[in-house]
């Protein structure tokens, strides 16, 4: 318990010495003033999202959604756990692709692990599923990701943004997939015991954020300015709430150190732009030759378990020129980070998820396993790309 306490308290001062750095270049103009403005009208809508969609899914988790969709899933699977296996994938896949990767390492994760716990089924395959997918599914839609929000305003909107990403998502989903119900055959090839429905303890609640969700999701996927249906749906929830559950209405719903980081990460990538340190990184790269495209998603890849996909992205986005470039530095950034710890931040939340239901992960099986899965996954997905662009 000292230990995992100790890895808290050291994140968090991590992101804030971060934030010192870049409330320094602020005030003291590092970061020229026309620099921040524009940074901030940037940035603004994209951290508003994850705000709203954040307390959606957090708000959606105390209503009892997931854990109702996780027990129909165990009645659905009637008793074969490769069934099951492929309506959790269902359910990672739609989670990561319309309510963002973060929400589904922090909130399905639990779900599915409780739930193959509970039938007595290795939770292993499961857990794993669900951060992989949660990387690699998240190359979908501009809401997916932050990288994706970032990208998808250089990139003319969704619908545009979806017409590059679908082929590659489709890779990111299906060979991840392949591989862990390869290894993990002898579980999945099983049977369980199904479990005697429950019903929710709020009916009210649960069907009414339930509809919420059902609006939402759609509006998502359609819409350019995402924080504007999130919001309205976060702020449908929390009116919700107020009348039926108020106690479960807190500031920490809000992800304060996840908003501190990113917003930090930003200004800093921003200032060594604006200060030229990066220049070698400015000139796009030549053109959408397939060569091309493979060097900046293994750069993108390879970058993000360095450093982590957010700042990774940050670094490399002038080197991308056009659309397609950018797809493939997101096809690196989004489904290559599945190796170090720390390539992205769904990966450590999902971490501390699981180690609190008493799963343990050993880090050295769980990079090479990533390792196997994401070179092939990120250098499919660039083909892919090169298919449909």
């Amino acid at each position: 318990m000292g230990n995992i306490a100790g890895r808290v308290a050291t994140g968090t001062w991590v992101v804030i010495g971060l934030v010192v750095v870049a409330v320094v270049c602020v005030l003291t103009g590092i970061l020229p003033r026309a620099d921040a403005g524009a940074l901030g009208a940037r940035i603004a809508p994209v951290l508003g999202f994850v705000v709203a969609i954040t307390i959606v899914a957090e708000l959606a988790r105390d209503a009892a959604v997931f854990d109702v969709v996780a027990q129909r899933l165990a009645r659905w699977g009637r008793g074969r756990v490769l069934l099951l296996w492929g309506l959790v994938i269902a359910l990672a896949v739609v989670s990561t692709v319309f309510l963002s990767l973060d929400t589904t390492a922090v909130i399905v994760t639990p779900v599915v692990v409780v739930l193959a716990q509970s039938i007595g089924v290795p939770p292993i395959p499961f857990a794993l599923a669900t951060v992989w997918l949660a990387n690699t599914a998240s190359l979908a839609l501009p809401v997916s990701n932050l990288t994706n929000l970032l990208a998808a305003s250089q990139m003319g909107g969704p619908g545009t943004f979806f017409a590059l990403s679908w082929a590659p998502t489709l890779v990111g989903i299906l060979i991840p997939v392949a591989i862990l119900t390869l290894v993990h055959r002898r579980t999945l090839f099983s049977a369980y015991e199904v479990p005697p429905p429950r019903r929710s303890a709020d009916p009210v609640l649960f069907w009414s954020a339930t509809g919420i969700l059902v609006v939402l999701m759609p509006l998502l996927a359609l819409t350019h300015d995402v924080w504007i249906p999130a919001s309205v749906a976060a702020l449908a929830l929390i009116v919700l709430f107020a009348v039926r559950r108020r106690r479960a209405l807190r500031l920490g719903l809000v992800p304060w150190q996840a908003l501190a980081l990113a917003g930090a990460l930003f200004v800093i990538v921003e200032t060594l732009h604006a200060r030229g340190i990066l220049d070698f990184l400015t000139s796009p790269i030549a053109g959408d030759a397939p060569g091309d495209l493979f060097r900046l998603a293994a750069l993108g890849a390879a970058s993000a378990n360095a450093i982590n996909n957010l700042p990774a992205y940050l670094v490399l986005e002038p080197a991308a020129g056009d659309p397609v470039a950018l797809m493939a530095l997101l096809i690196g950034v989004n489904l290559g980070p599945l190796i170090t710890p720390w390539a992205s931040l769904a990966t450590l939340l999902w971490h501390n998820r699981i180690t609190a239901l008493g799963v343990e992960i050993r880090w050295g099986r769980f990079m090479m396993w990533g390792a196997i899965a994401a070179i092939p996954t990120v250098a499919v997905a660039v083909l892919a790309l090169l298919l449909v662009a």
